[in-house]
């Protein structure tokens, strides 16, 4: 199932860029607030990822990586989460996941469950190899894929109905 939506790629010296950043981050500043009321709710649902996945493919990577990367910074700053550790493996899934929601938008030209899925296994898996290696520890570095993968659901099904919503705008 696939639906035909309006795709921009916004450029950095466009105010149109900043300001759907903002509302992307926003978003991704009170979903995970919310989903932290849920026992295990961040790790279980990988809040932090959604409006960047909808930022990039919808609005283009420089929006999307905007996104990526001040949304992880901001929300530890603010509410200690995610904790400064881990801070920079977030980040990097989080900017993975901005590039391969816009390549995916460039390539398919339209939102479908297959080009959500390719975007959600390409950035985990990339994601989960650095952390790996930067943690030097693979079960923790599984740990999106033994705890996350609700939140990958999520990403995929979720990502889905809120891009078609949005396919007129």
């Amino acid at each position: 199932m696939s639906t035909t939506v309006k795709l921009y790629n916004y450029d950095y010296s466009m105010v149109k860029t900043y300001v759907f950043a903002s509302v992307f981050i926003l978003g991704n500043l009170l979903l995970p607030q919310l989903l932290h009321f849920v026992p295990n709710g961040g790790p279980a649902f990988l809040p932090i990822y959604f409006f960047t996945l909808i930022a990039a493919y919808k609005y283009g990577i420089r929006v999307g990586l905007l996104t990526a990367v001040l949304s992880p910074i901001i929300n530890s700053l603010l509410f200690g989460m995610p904790i400064v550790d881990f801070l920079p493996i977030i980040v990097i899934k989080s900017s993975l996941l901005a590039i391969a929601a816009g390549l995916a938008a460039n390539y398919f030209g339209k939102v479908s469950f297959l080009s959500l899925i390719l975007v959600v296994l390409a950035y985990q898996f990339v994601g989960t190899s650095i952390e790996w290696i930067m943690l030097k520890d693979f079960q923790a570095a599984l740990q999106d894929f033994r705890i996350g993968f609700p939140g990958m659901i999520i990403q995929i099904v979720g990502g889905y109905f809120v891009l078609k919503a949005l396919s007129k705008v």
